[in-house]
């Protein structure tokens, strides 16, 4: 039996999906072992990963996780002066997990753009990056992890440290939207209850007609509840989800992702034939599987179908972590409103406001890929796209 474990469970956004950056890292050295898992984005990555390299070390993959495990063997004194100094010369998006034979450590960067929850079970602690993890193993929520903060967990207890002067709140607007579980809490807040508001805020501005609305399973289905509560018009399941097909949105080929949309929903006729559709969902990202849908729900005979993203448009590129790498692949980004939905077929279509999506979820957000206002500065990451 192990006293202790780190797993990871993340598809790759910095580097490729190769075997040489399955994380999490393992490091062996004089001083001792130590593993690392990080989740988000360096934005200075290819600066620190030259710097390295012209200081003789040698690169295996092209994750972002093995520029960290790079500066921490390479910074001086004992393992946390390392990885502060480590968690100081990072610049973007990081929930970092460092492990040695007997001592955990949980980084969460100085703007808190990624979530990272602490536990209690058992005598010992858990850390993941959503609360419904600790759920499952039976752990009692403690607290998150704060943005700038290091906390240590060993045979001494609990220590914790500060790595930045300035730290601020700006949690990623796309966890509340489409990435967290609906059962997670995220700074406070509950997923579930949050994209609920987000629907009723939406209905609050809405007036078109319809018989029914229907979600886009899974992480629209709060919105979705919310919107019909509102508007005092039934909620209905139009469409059913194959619970054996995983995400569409992050299968690395668009190929992969057009094949997964159809293996993964399919509309019910008899509850939308003939029907005027109100059609809630989080997000267009490509709008190909929103295209989809829609002629799904028309081929099943719905009447009209009205589009209603509880977002906003999608109009820049991510460099903190979520796979939107470039403008050229957000529709948003080239089609205005009443374009889009004539592409997408649809009789009429909504988006939410950034204010109301701040009002629904938290106020302090990373929205970047709804304004292009970006957290950090990008270091030339921008050029690459």
């Amino acid at each position: 039996n192990g006293m202790h474990a780190l797993g990871h469970t993340r598809y790759a956004t910095a580097g490729a999906n190769i075997i040489e950056n399955v994380q999490p890292i393992m490091v062996r050295s004089h001083q001792g072992y130590f593993a690392v898992a990080h989740n988000g984005q360096i934005v200075n990555a290819d600066k620190l990963r030259i710097e390295l390299e012209m200081q003789g070390s040698i690169f295996q993959g092209t994750a972002d996780t093995e520029i960290i495990a790079h500066l921490i063997q390479r910074a001086s004194g004992n393992l946390i002066e390392k990885i502060k100094s480590t968690a100081a010369q990072l610049d973007g998006a990081f929930s970092i997990v460092v492990m040695t034979k007997n001592t955990m450590y949980a980084v969460r960067d100085r703007y808190g753009i990624r979530p990272l929850s602490v536990g209690m079970v058992d005598g010992g602690y858990i850390v993941a990056s959503e609360t419904c993890a600790l759920e499952t193993v039976s752990a009692q929520f403690w607290r998150d992890v704060e943005p700038g903060e290091i906390i240590k967990f060993g045979k001494q207890g609990i220590e914790t440290y500060l790595f930045a002067e300035s730290r601020t709140h700006n949690l990623c607007a796309m966890e509340y939207i489409y990435f967290a579980r609906p059962d997670s809490d995220l700074e406070g807040v509950n997923v579930h209850a949050s994209r609920k508001r987000a629907g009723q805020l939406m209905a609050m501005k809405d007036n078109v007609e319809a018989d029914i609305v229907v979600g886009v399973p899974d992480s629209s289905l709060s919105a979705a509840m919310g919107y019909a509560e509102q508007r005092k018009i039934p909620y209905e399941m139009g469409l059913l989800k194959n619970k054996y097909s995983g995400r569409t949105f992050i299968q690395p080929l668009q190929e992969d992702r057009e094949r997964g949309v159809k293996m993964k929903l399919s509309a019910i006729r008899s509850i939308v034939e003939g029907k005027k559709i109100i059609l809630v969902d989080d997000s267009i990202v490509r709008g190909t599987t929103s295209l989809r849908i829609v002629k799904m729900l028309r081929d099943a005979g719905a009447s009209e179908i009205h589009v209603r993203i509880v977002s906003p448009p999608l109009i820049s590129p991510c460099f903190y972590g979520v796979d939107l790498r470039s403008k050229a692949e957000l529709i948003s980004s080239r089609m205005n409103v009443d374009k889009l939905c004539k592409w997408l077929k649809a009789d009429s279509l909504k988006f939410l406001s950034l204010d109301d999506t701040r009002e629904a979820f938290t106020k302090g957000l990373c929205t970047a890929c709804f304004d292009g206002k970006y957290i950090t500065s990008l270091h030339g990451m921008e050029q690459r796209l």
